[in-house]
């Protein structure tokens, strides 16, 4: 699991995802599941190594590693692991298009063929929009809003995915990215057809 984390964040940076230190895959620890691997604060994605991932636990502890964690990524992503036992593995980076989508406040329409696969599985969560979300309470907000969804859209902030390994869910997060791009397109060039 530690190997396809720091290969994703590999990818989130060779595609752009990298925002400063903004950006967060998680995953499940698999002896400890109230315990997630996460990429550390300030580290760029392009470098992600196994050994500078470190591992953190519901209250925001680092319990393995040499790094400080993103307070961000604590809260949001210990709220989903704790309100979804089914995902093992969450995403969340400040990619251009996803930004630009985001501050729409609308979901994503069944527009293209790969569009589809979000119809009915992704949600815009408007709470604490825009906002570096530090609190707990807001942690659980947004992870109820989630619900059952694979994707979310939070409103003035970015796309956040989920999934049952790793790779399912940065494959989310980059068709995500790419329907967001596809969808402004469309918009800019006037009024889109759904499927």
């Amino acid at each position: 699991r530690k190997q396809k984390l720091a290969g994703a964040l590999r990818v989130f940076g060779r595609l752009g995802f990298g925002e400063g230190v903004a950006g967060h895959i998680t995953v499940r620890d698999p002896e400890f599941p109230d315990h997630f691997w996460v990429n550390p604060l300030g580290l760029s994605f392009r470098h992600m190594r196994v050994s500078d991932l470190i591992l953190v636990n519901h209250h925001g502890e680092v319990v393995y590693g040499q790094h400080s964690v993103n307070r961000a990524a604590y809260v949001l992503h210990a709220a989903v692991h704790a309100a979804r036992p089914d995902v093992m593995a969450a995403a969340h980076a400040h990619s251009v298009y996803g930004k630009a989508f985001s501050a729409l406040g609308i979901a994503l329409d069944p527009l293209t063929q790969d569009s589809c696969a979000f119809y009915e599985q992704n949600v815009v969560i408007a709470d604490h929009g825009g906002a570096v979300v530090f609190e707990v309470e807001a942690g659980r907000d947004f992870a109820q809003a989630f619900g059952q969804h694979r994707a979310a859209i939070h409103q003035n902030h970015g796309l956040f995915t989920v999934g049952s390994t790793v790779d399912e869910a940065a494959f989310w997060f980059i068709t995500g990215e790419r329907t967001c791009q596809a969808q402004l397109l469309a918009m800019a060039a006037g009024t889109p057809h759904e499927i």
